[in-house]
């Protein structure tokens, strides 16, 4: 969709709705992908069932459920949540649950690569090129051609499955070094055959991912790409090539819109959150080997990077200035005015995480309480280390986060 130039033009509001691809949403506040941290063993329960009804009865337009991977050895660890057939009468279970509240509901499907807990998982994981990958817990050898055949036609089983269970958005991960993104990154890439060197060899993978969804689904289903703008990390990818590869994705004509990210998961966790670091808390959660190893590697994973409200704005102008597609604002996003100034600018929607985890019902408060125009998230960032025993905001008591 291009930018209109008439300025006679109105700015959509937050409440006003948006045509995603085939997909009507009510309005342009999307639920960013938080891993839930309650499916134990790659299970639906009851509990991400209830996580996501209560950020759509919020009024939040789209849900994503986050990372679920396409492969067994594409899990981050054993309590993700594999896309495979048998789990399509309980994903559809999620997705009707959505649908009650009037909102859509996304799957984030993608790939662990180097960070993936191949020890945990007890199955190997992939990489562009053979390193030593501490989330995984030791080498991760470089993927061979007929290995990444394998996960292009696992993405596409997975959206198959995310068609048949109800889904209504496929959101394929190519950020946060997860293994599409680290093809795209220059630090994590050193192949010398078809998928490394180049631009457009760097960006093979992922574009193959991209066709083999959008071959798997029907034209009901919206396809659309989380993409990294910069790994913030030294030697990685930043603006130069990702706007590049930006383009070139555009080009293709195969997404319906782009959601703007950035940071690394393998060696810049605190990138894409921004604020306090709960080291202590996050230590209290590990075995006393990892704990050990955090408190000595931690501040180097999960550097001190001070919050600011929609601290990915000045590198996401750079792409609505270069796209004419759908973006996705992301980053930090808690006031009502930070998303009107967001459509203003041309965003088409934004999306929230955090502010979410604090009020589910945030999007309603500001559509109908003209005094709540500002979240109560504080980015303490203490509910990063409750991943392990169910995501939440720490301040809201749990029988009230596990209420409907």
């Amino acid at each position: 969709m291009a930018i209109s130039s008439d300025s006679t033009t109105p700015t959509p509001g937050p409440f006003d709705p948006y045509q995603l691809g085939p997909i009507k949403l009510r309005n342009r506040i999307v639920k960013a992908a938080t891993f839930e941290g309650v499916m134990p063993r790659g299970a639906v329960s009851d509990e991400l069932i209830a996580f996501h009804r209560r950020v759509a009865a919020g009024g939040a337009a789209l849900s994503t459920v986050a990372y679920c991977a396409v492969s067994m050895g594409g899990r981050v660890n054993p309590h993700s949540l594999v896309m495979k057939p048998e789990l399509t009468a309980d994903l559809e279970r999620l997705t009707n649950a959505v649908h009650e509240e009037g909102a859509a509901v996304s799957a984030q499907l993608g790939h662990g690569g180097l960070v993936a807990n191949a020890r945990a998982n007890r199955t190997p994981t992939l990489a562009p090129s053979t390193r030593l990958s501490a989330p995984g817990m030791g080498i991760v050898k470089g993927a061979t051609e007929a290995q990444l055949d394998e996960v292009v036609a696992d993405f596409a089983t997975a959206a198959r499955v995310a068609q048949n269970a109800g889904f209504d958005v496929l959101e394929i991960h190519l950020g946060h070094n997860y293994l599409p993104s680290s093809f795209l990154s220059p630090n994590l890439n050193k192949r010398k055959d078809r998928y490394g060197g180049s631009l457009k060899n760097r960006l093979r993978f992922p574009r193959r991912i991209i066709d083999a969804v959008r071959g798997a689904v029907d034209d009901r289903v919206a396809v659309v790409a989380k993409l990294n703008m910069a790994d913030g990390v030294e030697k990685g990818l930043w603006l130069e090539e990702s706007l590049q590869f930006a383009s070139m994705l555009e080009a293709d004509g195969q997404l319906d819109a782009i959601q703007l990210t950035g940071g690394s998961s393998l060696l810049n966790g605190m990138y894409f959150f921004r604020g306090d670091v709960p080291m202590e808390e996050f230590i209290a959660t590990q075995s006393k080997v990892v704990g050990w190893g955090m408190r000595v590697m931690g501040h180097k994973i999960f550097p001190e990077m001070p919050f600011e409200e929609a601290f990915f704005l000045p590198f996401a102008r750079q792409f609505r200035e270069a796209l004419t597609m759908p973006l996705m604002l992301l980053g930090g996003i808690n006031r009502r005015d930070t998303i009107e100034g967001a459509l203003d600018e041309g965003f088409e929607l934004v999306a929230m995480a955090r502010s979410l985890l604090r009020e589910p019902n945030l999007p309603n408060l500001m559509r109908d309480e003209p005094g709540h125009s500002n979240g109560l998230c504080v980015h303490c960032n203490k509910c990063l280390p409750t991943i392990y025993s169910g995501t939440r905001c720490v301040l809201v008591p749990e029988t009230a986060s596990a209420a409907h």
